[in-house]
């Protein structure tokens, strides 16, 4: 079976074409067949106006008909298109959607971020791992940022909070929304068991790239502070030349950083995997059960 999730947020949408196959112990495994990411940016204008602009409208609009055009060269039998923290917030984003839907065929959801959370979560990571261990997955995204903890087997919380990279670079983030998620982080994870980090989002994935790890091996909270500070201290010209970053990451990869330490601070956990998970994944393996439940 081929399935698709495209995946269009604040900084970039993406498009992943999987393949789901059973293994010879009759579980789905989920190959990817194709990962394209273009970066819309609708943060930038969002965060700022409150609306996307007619020419972010119609890159939008360019974008998913060019994914039209790969679902069907690629034969995806079935897809499901959803949209994030900027169009949740976009004054316009239904008159974007009503188009995209007339003249692509493809219909865009504007999900929640508890709902959000709940398909990065779909990746279900932590259920193979020590269950002595409480885990904290964070989606860092451009407009918010997902977490959702889990403890002895169960899922203890899922929460979202409007704390982003692009919000950060526009000033959209006050101390008060910092406080509310420090306050939320501290007292729903106290008590449980040690807790380790499970990352997903464009810019964790760069940071373990450039940190040259294995595959399944955990990078550190000390890490993490050592690129802040590191790229904190390059203009973003620099940080483009020395490591080799597009301009859409070079800008939020360093505000991202600074989410991922303070989470991980005020949860008490040392360590992150990197797992090469994101939202577009969850929403495959979301609408394979919703097809296999029919």
């Amino acid at each position: 079976m081929r399935l698709a999730a495209i995946d269009i947020g604040s900084n970039a949408a993406r498009l992943l074409i999987t393949d789901v196959i059973t293994n010879p112990q009759g579980h789905a495994e989920f190959l990817k067949v194709a990962l394209v990411r273009v970066p819309l940016r609708l943060g930038f204008d969002v965060f700022e106006k409150g609306e996307i602009s007619a020419s972010r409208a119609e890159k939008i609009l360019k974008t998913i008909k060019s994914y039209k055009l790969l679902l069907d060269v690629y034969e995806v039998e079935h897809i499901r298109a959803c949209a994030t923290s900027a169009m949740r917030d976009a004054i316009n984003a239904q008159v974007i959607i009503d188009r995209v839907k007339e003249e692509t065929g493809i219909t865009i959801e504007v999900i929640s971020g508890q709902e959000e959370a709940s398909f990065i979560y779909e990746n279900h990571v932590a259920e193979s791992m020590n269950r002595d261990e409480s885990y904290l997955y964070i989606d860092v995204g451009g407009g918010s940022t997902e977490l959702t903890f889990f403890s002895d087997g169960k899922l203890v919380f899922k929460e979202s909070f409007n704390i982003g990279t692009i919000r950060l670079l526009k000033n959209q983030v006050t101390e008060a929304s910092w406080d509310e998620m420090k306050e939320f982080i501290r007292s729903r994870t106290k008590g449980h068991h040690k807790v380790t980090a499970i990352g997903s989002g464009g810019n964790i994935n760069k940071v373990f790239s450039l940190s040259k790890r294995k595959e399944g091996k955990a990078l550190s909270l000390e890490l993490l502070r050592t690129y802040y500070k590191e790229f904190s201290n390059l203009s973003l010209a620099q940080r483009m030349s020395l490591y080799r970053l597009r301009e859409d990451r070079a800008d939020v990869i360093v505000p991202a950083l600074l989410i991922y330490i303070n989470v991980m601070r005020w949860a008490d956990a040392e360590d992150i995997f990197v797992p090469k998970i994101g939202l577009a994944d969850g929403l495959v393996q979301s609408l394979y059960q919703d097809l296999t439940k029919k």
